[in-house]
């Protein structure tokens, strides 16, 4: 199989697929697009979704070769998220704080008035002028299509378990300033978070209802991504700076990447990655057919690879020019 990274990457998406020969090719697509954030369908690897400041939503069918538009053209779309559970469900986040709903494939778009109403005065993002809040993660349960935990930049977490019908307040223990969100691959239980405010990670065990935060092992409190091993979702692993200042600087983000198992002391990886890491880890992927196997996505546009849990790196060949809060992994058959 090859494998395809594709990154936000500030205006435009950047590409790189590894060869039958080895050698890694990068390409810079929709270049004025305003690539907000992409997602892969966890059911077909050659769908991906891309988010954008005003074109809506695109969609490839090539591994992101090619893309073309599925509506809510006019819309900032922050976030979105491809159901595992349910076939053509597929959930966006918006700018201002927003949910939308397609379970067609993206042919229609309702948006959850429920949601609109959570709206708090407090939701306020430092991050972005004018500083309106945004909805920057949306996590799907894997097993249930009615289970939705949606995170808002400097606002709440909260939840639905009708399918974005009604929504709970945030949920108690999770991270109000939220920067990514995501469910583990196959267990509907397991939910984490990365975030700027309190332990700068958080897990839940209940499907997202309530969480935990551990400290303990932590020396930096901003957390951003966040992953779990798809083979054991007791392994769980996050990206953290000392705030934000550091952390999207241009080449001081003083970043480390640590490990917990079970919601354990974290330990700092370190393995071969530079030790603090200059450039911020915006991104770590794991590899559902390969456990153990854990990618970070460097703010710079370096990709460094894992084959064992974190305890030793490589830097691949490749550089995707930044990655800028988003990217995804495909595999594509030869």
């Amino acid at each position: 199989m090859n494998k395809v990274f594709l990154s936000t990457n500030g205006s435009r998406l950047a590409r790189a697929e590894c060869t039958t020969t080895g050698e890694w090719t990068v390409d810079y697509l929709l270049e004025g697009a305003n690539v907000r954030c992409i997602a892969a369908d966890p059911c077909n690897q050659n769908v991906v979704y891309a988010g954008t400041q005003g074109s809506g939503v695109l969609r490839s069918d090539d591994s992101g070769k090619t893309w073309h538009p599925l509506g809510m053209e006019g819309q900032i779309v922050k976030a979105i998220a491809i159901s595992p559970a349910e076939p053509g469900l597929i959930i966006t986040g918006t700018k201002p704080a927003g949910v939308f709903i397609s379970r067609d494939g993206g042919q229609s778009w309702i948006e959850s008035m429920s949601f609109r109403k959570k709206r708090r005065l407090f939701w306020f993002s430092p991050a972005e002028k004018p500083f309106t809040a945004y909805v920057q993660g949306i996590a799907l349960s894997p097993t249930d299509p009615n289970v939705i935990v949606v995170g808002v930049e400097f606002g709440s977490v909260v939840r639905s378990i009708d399918g974005g019908k009604t929504w709970q307040n945030h949920r108690k223990g999770a991270l109000r300033d939220c920067h990514s969100l995501k469910f583990h691959p196959t267990n509907g239980d397991w939910v984490y978070e990365g975030g700027g405010t309190g332990a700068g990670a958080a897990f839940s065990r209940d499907s997202g209802n309530t969480w935990t935060q551990s400290k303990q092992g932590l020396d930096r409190h901003y957390g951003w991504a966040t992953a779990a091993d798809p083979a054991r979702p007791e392994v769980m692993y996050v990206s953290l700076s000392p705030g934000p200042m550091k952390a999207h600087s241009t080449d001081n983000a003083q970043a480390y990447i640590f490990r917990s198992i079970g919601g354990g002391t974290w330990e700092k990886l370190s393995g071969g990655l530079p030790q603090p890491l200059n450039h911020m880890p915006y991104a770590l992927l794991t590899d559902f057919d390969a456990p153990g196997h854990l990618y970070a996505g460097l703010s710079n546009g370096d990709v460094w690879h894992s084959s064992d849990y974190g305890d030793n790196w490589e830097l691949l060949p490749l550089n995707l020019g930044t990655v800028w809060t988003s990217m995804v992994m495909l595999k594509m058959q030869i």
